[in-house]
């Protein structure tokens, strides 16, 4: 049975930005993508709530990605694929990071798995990478995010090239994907069903 590990931030764990809850595990782009590609395989969810990709927050403690994926990739193995989808909360503005360090970041996680022992019979698994869609910078989030907007619209054509560099499988989350008007960071019902459909069809394409 191919299992798939999703890496990622509050999207990947289901935040809901109407209730501020968490959307029921068949509603999330997970569960989605479990129903879409059955029984047959197994789907590992590891979303955490302001996740970075690989910088500490002086705010939000303990949201570094790459001082938690070396212990995922160990509790999770043997698998065959992980999806990383990071980069929203590095739009920050205390960050300070460009759309091109945020990518190139995200992509480095991905090498990280890509060069560990994870996989079936300790082979290195693969590893899709996938930009998060453009961000809304909504009033009340000014200070927080300003400029998000503008640098995650960059991120589909800046993962892809990094993606490319490291030998990554990739997605752009922005070709099915819009960010809820409510917030204008999180995924509504009808965006997750969107993109654990579309990720279904890559991870189809990826193991075969």
């Amino acid at each position: 049975m191919p299992v798939v590990v999703c890496f990622g931030d509050s999207n990947t764990w289901g935040y809901d930005a109407v209730t501020s809850g968490r959307f029921a595990p068949d509603i999330r782009w997970t569960g989605v993508l479990k129903a879409e590609l059955g029984a047959d395989y197994s789907v590992i969810e590891e979303g955490l709530n302001g996740r970075i990709t690989n910088v500490d927050d002086p705010v939000d403690n303990d949201r570094n990605g790459r001082t938690h994926l070396p212990s995922r990739l160990e509790t999770h193995a043997p698998f065959d694929l992980i999806v990383i989808m990071l980069g929203t909360n590095d739009t920050r503005v205390r960050l300070n990071r460009s759309a091109s360090d945020i990518a190139q970041s995200a992509a480095l996680l991905g090498q990280m798995a890509a060069r560990s022992v994870s996989g079936p019979g300790g082979s290195a698994p693969r590893v899709l990478l996938v930009a998060p869609p453009p961000m809304i910078v909504l009033p009340g989030w000014d200070e927080l995010l300003a400029g998000a907007d503008t640098k995650s619209a960059q991120f589909g054509e800046r993962y892809a090239w990094f993606a490319k560099r490291y030998g990554l499988e990739f997605f752009d989350a922005g070709t099915v994907v819009t960010s809820s008007p409510v917030d204008g960071i999180h995924f509504d019902e009808e965006n997750h069903a969107r993109l654990g459909k579309a990720i279904a069809a890559r991870v189809r394409e990826i193991l075969g």
